[in-house]
């Protein structure tokens, strides 16, 4: 027999791997972030003069992605029962 005891739990546990997921692979984003730009960097320094800093361009605009997905991953709150309810209706009323 299912309770709502039961479903209440596994769905908690859904959204907790979920959001472990998006926290794991935001970790890895932000490896890739710091390795990659390391690399424009010691190559801008080891080919320039020192002049402009055109790597700046590459590491604002990827940091804004960045900065994005942090906000979802450890800021952005989670939807209450109400909400995710009020877009399944939304749902069903488009889809009809």
């Amino acid at each position: 027999m299912v309770t709502d005891e039961y479903t209440e739990e596994a769905l908690l546990r859904q959204r907790a791997v979920r959001q472990l997921k998006k926290r794991r692979d935001f970790y890895g984003h932000l490896l890739v972030f710091v390795l990659v730009n390391a690399a424009v960097i010691t190559i801008w320094a080891w080919l320039g003069d020192g002049g402009f800093f055109w790597p700046g361009f590459l590491i604002l605009g990827w940091g804004i992605g960045l900065v994005m997905n942090a906000w979802d991953v450890f800021y952005r709150s989670y939807e209450d029962e109400g909400q995710i309810q009020r877009e399944i209706d939304r749902l069903r009323r488009h889809a009809a």
